[in-house]
């Protein structure tokens, strides 16, 4: 087992395979540090490997409301909270990596498609001590994000697909509704304040 692991995702919303991943890293040391990449519009970078991870729609969560669900989701499976930490991560800016994550740790990767092969050069040419935990094709990747949101916004069910806490997490904050009207978080506009104000606000 590792002294440190960093494991990173948008996790934009979280779902079971973003959780089965993380517990997979945590499985592998003793203290998981979990990066949230595109916490903030000035550290989201397009990348031509996977261009549409850094638009508006595929990031409708702030880095807080992510903080959040991970964390929840977290304590939820049993790992006491001095077993991991919850940070920023600017993937796409590599010369940022040493402000944010402890660069002596070993940094667990799970490639899926271009994008994937493109991180796992860009922590190589770092000189980063990096372990592969699987690799899937597209096709066999499971669960998406992207899918859960569309599902959100057209109404359907989606609650069994993310953990029981972090639905809950996502009611409350409205989540599902915002993506409905395509207010989202992490480019927050004016015109989506109007609904907000009048509802509760979230619990911190």
């Amino acid at each position: 087992m590792y002294e440190k692991g960093v494991i990173h995702g948008r996790f934009q919303v979280l779902h079971n395979d973003h959780l089965f991943y993380l517990l997979e890293g945590k499985r592998r040391c003793s203290h998981l540090i979990i990066g949230i990449t595109n916490p903030d519009p000035s550290m989201t970078r397009a990348d031509a490997a996977d261009a549409h991870r850094s638009s508006e729609e595929s990031n409708p969560l702030t880095y807080y409301e992510r903080y959040r669900l991970v964390r929840a989701a977290m304590r939820e499976s049993g790992v006491p909270e001095e077993q991991f930490s919850i940070v920023p991560y600017p993937v796409n800016i590599p010369d940022l990596y040493r402000y944010y994550v402890p660069l002596d740790a070993v940094f667990f990767l799970t490639i899926y498609d271009e994008w994937g092969e493109r991180k796992l050069q860009m922590f190589q040419n770092l000189g980063l001590n990096v372990e592969v935990m699987w690799r899937r094709t597209p096709a066999t990747k499971g669960l998406s994000a992207c899918d859960i949101r569309a599902r959100m916004a057209r109404g359907e069910e989606w609650e069994s697909f993310v953990p029981r806490v972090v639905a809950e997490l996502l009611k409350e904050l409205d989540v599902p509704a915002r993506i409905a009207t395509g207010c989202s978080g992490l480019y927050f506009s004016s015109r989506c304040l109007s609904p907000l104000l009048g509802s509760n606000n979230p619990k911190s």
